[in-house]
């Protein structure tokens, strides 16, 4: 990526819109992701000795323009005359149209800084344009309201496809999960329970002045009041505490992992269940797999920080023949590759980047990794599958059809219902949805391979 937007960082507000809109940009062109771009944003900021006031203004504009970048595109249509068709300067208004609609910053400064913007990404020939699109969307923000409130897109703020499919999947559940979509996460906590309590890490969190309550459905889960820098977290480098969203910490305790199991975590990074899994049980042969050594890389740092250890794997987990050893596992967690539609609320660049082809394609690939993952497991053993996704083509219904395909494959998913306070149950597996329940949205089912004759 180039650096030529270090100049647009060099004073407050101007480098952090200007930087904003290269990485909504960058999103529309699929040219990566907020969890890359960011960085690289930050450090031009950064490079050009900006303050913290900065990167926190290019974060919010970034997440916040993504977020609501479906309801902000149909705006900005209504009050262009013409399609705009340099992508800078389209995700320019929309970086401008967000400050005006969804923050504090005064109107007259949000437009302000926002032409200056323009000429920072050398736009200057269409600053007339930002500001008379700007100015007029606040003179007729109410009448554009009410135009657009009944485009199920502009109301939901999702695109089209997805509000669409999340509709045909939830029916009245999804306007619930709609809101909880456009709202900012919380920030959850995981107890490493081998350590210490939740009880006594909440003592430790109310003395460093953090206000926290325990998680409903995890044993170890504590949700902050408001998020804090994980620096300000008692024992964080020392492994206390681990950040993970509550529907994520339900995955180990779910496989229950056994003192001495052969156990592999597939699609593992960046780790947070890898370690879950050795907090609740040490003595395990843990394999911690995944395609992108890149990805690996932050399963050593969570595993160093915890001071535990597993056996990584750089490999596709379709193609166990090129890295299996041949020696069947006792437990298999399978977080399958997905379209995240359950994580929109934390990675809100979901609306930009999935598209409507991704989902069959999506489907596919985890068909070909649970039959993969199948072959490795040991008779009597357990599969879990998981998704952060909403979508049941790429759980129930794909979990239905693997059983209805593989003779000795058994969903013992209702037995977990007779157990767990928690999600709904469908024809295969158990879904959690955003703003239904209290967590991210995710799927789990418990699949059992029969035992041999």
């Amino acid at each position: 990526m180039s650096d030529s937007p270090k100049q647009a960082a060099k004073s407050t507000g101007k480098g952090a819109r200007a930087l904003a809109a290269l990485v909504i940009a960058r999103l529309y062109q699929d040219r990566g992701s907020l969890q890359r771009l960011l960085p690289w944003a930050e450090k031009q900021i950064d490079d050009a000795q900006g303050n913290g006031k900065d990167r926190a203004l290019l974060r919010e504009l970034c997440y916040g323009t993504a977020r609501f970048a479906p309801r902000l595109e149909l705006i900005l249509g209504k009050l262009s005359k013409k399609t705009i068709k340099d992508e800078e300067l389209a995700a320019l208004m929309l970086v401008g149209l967000y400050q005006l609609e969804y923050t504090r910053i005064p109107d007259h400064a949000a437009i302000g800084a926002t032409v200056e913007a323009a000429r920072a990404l050398k736009l200057g020939h269409a600053t007339g344009v930002v500001n008379g699109v700007l100015r007029n969307a606040l003179r007729n923000k109410e009448a554009l309201t009410r135009k657009l409130s009944g485009n199920p897109q502009f109301s939901s703020a999702h695109p089209e496809w997805l509000q669409q499919a999340i509709k045909a999947a939830w029916g009245t559940e999804a306007k619930t999960v709609f809101t909880a979509n456009n709202e900012n996460p919380p920030m959850t906590l995981r107890v490493n329970l081998s350590r210490n309590s939740r009880d006594e890490y909440l003592a430790q969190l109310k003395d460093a002045g953090i206000p926290a309550q325990p998680c409903e459905f995890s044993e170890a889960g504590l949700v902050l009041e408001s998020p804090v820098a994980v620096t300000r977290l008692p024992g964080f480098e020392d492994g206390l505490i681990s950040v993970q969203d509550q529907s994520a910490q339900l995955a180990a305790g779910l496989l229950d992992p056994q003192p001495g199991e052969k156990i592999l975590d597939a699609c593992a990074a960046p780790g947070g269940k890898t370690c879950h899994l050795l907090e609740l049980q040490p003595d395990l042969d843990l394999s911690a797999l995944d395609i992108e050594e890149e990805r690996l890389d932050r399963v050593i740092e969570n595993l160093e920080r915890l001071g535990v250890g597993a056996q990584l794997i750089c490999a596709d987990a379709s193609e166990p023949e090129h890295w299996w050893d041949g020696e069947p596992f006792d437990r298999i967690l399978l977080d399958a590759p997905c379209s995240a539609t359950g994580v929109i609320r934390r990675n809100p660049d979901i609306k930009l980047l999935r598209r409507p082809e991704d989902i069959p394609e999506l489907a596919e690939l985890q068909g070909k990794i649970l039959r993969a993952m199948w072959r490795l497991l040991k008779p009597g053993g357990t599969l879990l599958y998981a998704t952060c996704s909403i979508l049941p083509e790429e759980n129930s219904a794909q979990v239905a059809r693997f059983i209805a395909e593989t003779p000795d494959a058994r969903d013992n998913t209702p037995q977990l219902l007779n157990e767990q306070p928690w999600g709904l149950p469908q024809d295969a597996g158990i879904q959690l949805l955003p703003g239904i329940h209290a967590g991210d949205g995710f799927y789990y089912a418990m699949l059992v391979k029969a035992p041999k004759a």
